[in-house]
């Protein structure tokens, strides 16, 4: 395992807060970006809880950021993403490589942590060519999208009852000549590219991952931990019980560690 470099040009950022993921998500995401990544990089995380993490993790305190009033966080919880374009967060500078904490990284990410535009996303694999983004990957220079921040805490309620999600606000706001999309096949839904349809899920295995996959995004439910066991990871109302199942995923289990 290879340590991060404070010097580095490259920061490879992940945010946690409250208690939905503990530190082994943290963990797993450093063990997968020092596989996976062949130049020098800072690994940050913001955080309201260091406890477990591991020595070669930097670790800050959440930026500041105010969290929308619940009609608006019922539909998104995510919206601290925003925080990230203040250019003065932890001395970075270069490029900031965004990654949920949720995603199990599969191949070598060089390509996303060069990729050469100011702003790059996760075109949303649901609404394709519709400029949706999907802000579970982001790569960007550092504070290069500053004023979507500055534009949500000058009126964040404007901004919250125009958008229902961060992601729909950044890449509408940045439109087509700002916002770059990855090419799609380097990062991949497991909902939707992966897990069986209807009661196909009964039987039938997750898939195994798609050609060309970088990164596979576990967004929503299962998470990775859940895919690997064979379990929703939810209690779930009985009417869904049917359809959301999986059978446990090896592959997970391979690569999230």
């Amino acid at each position: 395992m290879r340590s991060s470099s404070s010097g580095a040009d490259l920061n490879v950022v992940c945010l946690k807060w409250g208690t939905l993921y503990d530190a082994r998500y943290v963990n797993n995401l450093y063990r997968m970006v020092s596989r996976h990544l062949s130049r020098p990089f800072r690994f940050i995380c913001f955080t309201d809880d260091s406890a477990g993490l591991l020595s070669d993790v930097e670790v800050y305190a959440l930026p500041e950021f105010e969290e929308p009033d619940w009609q608006y966080a019922r539909y998104c919880s995510a919206w601290r993403k925003l925080a990230l374009f203040d250019s003065t967060l932890a001395n970075m500078r270069g490029k900031v490589l965004f990654l949920d904490l949720d995603v199990v990284i599969v191949d070598s990410i060089d390509c996303i942590a060069s990729f050469a535009a100011p702003f790059a996303m996760i075109e949303n694999w649901y609404q394709p060519g519709r400029q949706a983004g999907q802000a579970s990957v982001m790569c960007f220079d550092v504070g290069y999208p500053e004023s979507l921040l500055h534009r949500y805490r000058d009126n964040p309620v404007a901004v919250l009852e125009r958008y229902r999600t961060e992601q729909a606000y950044i890449a509408s706001e940045l439109g087509e000549r700002r916002c770059t999309f990855f090419p799609d096949a380097w990062c991949k839904s497991f909902k939707k590219h992966c897990l069986p349809t209807g009661i196909r899920r009964f039987w039938q295995s997750p898939k195994a991952i798609p050609g060309g996959a970088r990164i596979m995004v576990f967004h929503g439910r299962p998470n990775p931990p859940d895919a690997i066991e064979g379990v929703w990871g939810k209690k779930l109302p009985w009417y869904k019980r049917w359809y959301k199942r999986i059978k446990p995923c090896p592959w997970v289990a391979q690569h999230w560690c």
